[in-house]
């Protein structure tokens, strides 16, 4: 439903306090006058610069002296009212000047006798900030940002002249996907920059902007490495079951996915796939991270992760990647700050189930005894993939990647590399390359997480053990000496007759 639509019934209904959260107030002010001056509608606009105006009106019909205060606006209202006809007053930022007691009582004065003279109190604000004594008398309404369809004719607008730079069928779509959750100012902005730079619409450009976009709330971060699977050994199971879910055509609308969670050891290649996994399918990796969205104000926490939801799936098709997940949520159960981190938990729960945005989610962890047992239930993760150290197969292919990509011969001999991750193999070889020394020599800086962290890692493993899908290989993942999990037995008591 349309801001104008939404707009219509609620004044059909006689709310007499409208409250539209929009970040593009000019955009809104002007499909709302358009709007009424086919309802007919009378309509005022006031701001604390320009004073009070009537758009519909001509120049001779503006009142004059309402500039610098704000209660005029409201006192004017009541003129524009007619006895069979609806007056609108759209207040541009008047969340600004409600925190005194005059302009709280002219607004719920206003607001009451509004339903006998059909006047309207709209504010136009991109926040939502409503004193205590008004709440029950204003609704919200939300300006939504524009749809394909608006980025779509605002492209086209820009093109109008040089119809030969606008993108065709795929191309068009792939400019489209890294537009959404723009603004119409940005959108316009980023699409100019683009025809600027290379006399066409490049998705590349376009995300530019949009990483400048996300600096300026400082709750989301755009990966903009080049990583890919080729850059990655092993996994095989978990990227043919992350392509298959997010690039299969057969796919029902309704059947979108989820998102995954990934446990393993330190250094066993969790955050390089998430990075990775974005470019492999042609779709954005934000990070969203929590520690980020903690604010010093009560409350200012929620709201952050709430607003850097809403930026995630404005943003859709995308990835989201939350990083360590168990350190975020550390505070989960206990009482040390004031119960922020149980909501943010339950605000994360509540998404992860519900949400019905082209959003994949994925979540790592390295300890999962760290993590609450509500994140496993089904329907918040596709699936809970376990990585393990690598195997000889992929340790081989880990080498290869790490010899070529700091140079280091490939007939130079490997040292031993029992229960080694694929970072440790990385670090021996830049260690090898930065120091001027053979493999084995580098490898002496070298010590595993399995021996420094030996008591987590078996205790991971042990967990993991069919309770988790395989990274390496297809089916749940078992480890060799260690029995599956099984359901408690269930026991049947003879009855005491």
């Amino acid at each position: 439903m349309t801001l104008t639509d939404q707009l219509t019934d609620y004044i059909n209904a006689a709310f007499t306090g409208l409250w539209i959260q929009t970040s593009e107030p000019d955009e809104a002010e002007r499909e709302i006058v358009q709007h009424a001056r086919e309802q007919h509608w009378t309509i005022a606009v006031w701001d604390i610069a320009g004073g009070l105006r009537l758009p519909n009106a001509s120049q001779a019909a503006t009142p004059q002296g309402t500039n610098g205060d704000p209660l005029a606006p409201l006192r004017a209202l009541p003129t524009l009212a007619s006895a069979d006809g609806t007056a609108l007053l759209l207040l541009h930022n008047y969340h600004r000047f409600l925190n005194n007691p005059e302009a709280i009582q002219t607004t719920f004065g206003q607001l009451i006798v509004g339903k006998q003279q059909r006047t309207f109190v709209v504010v136009l604000a991109p926040v939502v900030q409503i004193p205590v004594e008004l709440e029950k008398l204003f609704v919200i309404l939300e300006h939504a940002l524009p749809d394909r369809e608006g980025l779509e004719r605002i492209a086209r607008e820009l093109t109008s002249d040089t119809p030969d730079d606008l993108p065709k069928d795929g191309a068009l779509q792939r400019v489209l996907d890294a537009a959404a959750g723009l603004t119409r100012y940005e959108a316009e902005g980023a699409l100019a920059l683009s025809l600027a730079r290379h006399n066409t619409l490049r998705p590349d450009v376009i995300w530019e902007i949009k990483a400048q976009t996300l600096k300026k709330n400082n709750l989301l971060s755009l990966h903009k490495g080049r990583e890919s699977f080729a850059d990655l050994g092993g996994l095989q199971a978990l990227k043919e079951f992350c392509l298959r879910a997010l690039t299969s055509r057969q796919t029902p609308a309704k059947a979108k996915p989820r998102g995954i969670l990934l446990l393993s050891p330190p250094g066993c290649g969790k955050s390089q796939f998430c990075k990775a996994l974005g470019n492999e399918i042609g779709r954005p990796t934000l990070i969203l991270d929590v520690g980020s969205l903690l604010g010093s104000l009560v409350g200012q926490s929620e709201a952050n992760l709430r607003q850097a939801l809403r930026t995630i799936d404005a943003m859709q098709p995308a990835i989201c990647m939350v990083d360590e997940l168990e350190k975020a949520l550390s505070g989960v159960g206990s009482a040390g700050d004031s119960g922020v981190s149980s909501r943010l938990f339950g605000t994360l729960l509540t998404y992860l189930s519900d949400h019905d945005s082209d959003v994949f989610f994925v979540a790592t962890s390295n300890d999962v005894t760290r993590l609450p047992p509500e994140l496993s239930r089904a329907e918040r993760f596709d699936g809970i993939f376990f990585i393990d150290l690598p195997d000889v197969r992929e340790k081989d292919r880990i080498w290869a990647l790490y010899r070529d990509q700091f140079g280091i011969p490939q007939e130079q001999a490997r040292p031993d590399d029992t229960s080694w991750t694929g970072a440790e193999i990385k670090a021996c070889c830049r260690l090898a390359a930065l120091l001027d020394l053979p493999l084995s020599q580098a490898a002496n800086n070298v010590v595993p997480v399995a021996i420094t962290a030996a008591e987590s890692v078996e205790r991971l493993r042990t967990w993991a053990s069919g309770r988790c899908l395989c990274a390496q290989n297809p089916g749940i993942y078992t480890r060799e000496g260690v029995a599956a999990a099984k359901a408690p037995r269930r026991v049947h008591r003879p009855s005491a007759n």
